[in-house]
């Protein structure tokens, strides 16, 4: 298993299929290439402040080393974002969320949910030219 560590890597993955769970959100996308599994860990700054943020971060990497690897699917990335749970939630708790995140029907997401299927944006209705008779 590979560590993401690439920008495009992990926007790539923003686009793809999502579990959410209390303590961080499991982010997924098929890749094409026949290379190893791959993760990244990410926390936003609204989650607290740099030491908060990297407890964080290191609990998720430490539920990524206790979960078996046959739980992933191959030729896969992941991100786990976490969220501010993740500080007080209970370890074992975490773990099995993590557990049920990977065995969940994946749910897709696309990015621009309100797209129309012609390619259009949607806006303000055109205006009309109201004429005295």
């Amino acid at each position: 298993m590979d560590r993401l560590r690439q920008r495009a890597d992990f926007l790539a993955v923003a686009n793809g299929a999502r579990a959410n769970s209390p303590a961080f959100v499991l982010q997924s996308r098929r890749c094409d290439d026949s290379g190893p599994i791959r993760i990244g860990f990410t926390v936003t700054k609204k989650n607290g402040n740099a030491p908060q943020r990297n407890r964080i971060r290191r609990r998720l990497r430490e539920l990524v080393k206790r979960l078996d690897p046959v739980s992933m699917q191959p030729h896969h990335d992941y991100v786990l974002v976490g969220r501010r749970d993740a500080l007080s939630r209970d370890f074992a708790t975490m773990l099995d969320d993590l557990r049920i995140a990977f065995t969940k029907p994946a749910r897709h997401t696309h990015k621009g949910r309100g797209s129309r299927t012609d390619g259009s944006r949607p806006g303000p209705a055109p205006a009309t030219s109201r004429k005295p008779d």
